[in-house]
């Protein structure tokens, strides 16, 4: 599995198909049992995660990674901790992705959306200029009329030049929106090409994405 400079790729599959898995090894939170992560030329197989982040790759989990009792603002900080000093133009870049943050810095996030939220987490990420962002599920449990906008939000991210990398189970919209994508199932690779061309793979669509 690789992702090119600039790339936007996509692995979608069934449930425990080890889509999840895959993204928490190359971090470094599930242990990799054979093979090696790389990026940048480097093996991070093993490098701790306060190091993988630092050389420019960022993770967003399925699970909402904020602290409901804590400012947008301070939320924000804690995505940043690994930096000695935290600039404004930080803080800049982010509002600049999503106005909305900046419009409730002050606010707790446990009073926000569930999409809010989620705004909050890439942002935490985004708080490192990552070269890479990794999204697990990011339209999971939104409201129908939240996933385009947090879709679009991720296409804007990768325009400007981060690489994606995202688990997503909207399987349809993702891969049409996507440059190349993954077909996961029972752990291993089944299927592979641009978004599109899986898309319209008689064979993808039957077997994953419900005809």
């Amino acid at each position: 599995m690789t992702v090119g400079d600039g790339e936007y790729v996509t692995i979608v599959g069934p449930n425990g198909a080890g889509k999840s898995t895959a993204m928490k090894a190359i971090c470094n939170i599930a242990t990799v049992m054979g093979g090696s992560v790389q990026f940048n030329g480097m093996d991070i197989t093993a490098m701790k995660q306060s190091e993988i982040i630092r050389h420019g790759l960022a993770y967003v989990p399925q699970n909402e990674n904020v602290f409901s009792t804590m400012t947008v603002r301070e939320n924000l900080e804690i995505g940043a901790y690994i930096l000695d000093d935290i600039h404004q133009e930080r803080f800049d870049a982010v509002y600049e992705r999503f106005p909305i943050l900046e419009e409730r810095t002050d606010q707790k996030v446990g009073t926000m959306s569930g999409g809010q939220r989620q705004m909050v987490a890439m942002g935490q990420a985004l708080m490192l200029d990552p070269q890479m962002l990794l999204l697990d599920e990011p339209s999971a449990g939104l409201a129908p009329s939240l996933v385009d906008e947090m879709f679009d939000r991720i296409d804007q991210i990768n325009d400007s030049g981060t690489s994606i990398l995202m688990v997503e189970q909207n399987a349809k919209e993702a891969l049409r929106r996507c440059d190349r994508g993954y077909v996961l199932a029972q752990g291993h690779n089944h299927h592979e090409g641009p978004g599109r061309e899986l898309l319209a793979d008689e064979q993808v669509r039957r077997d994953f994405l419900g005809g």
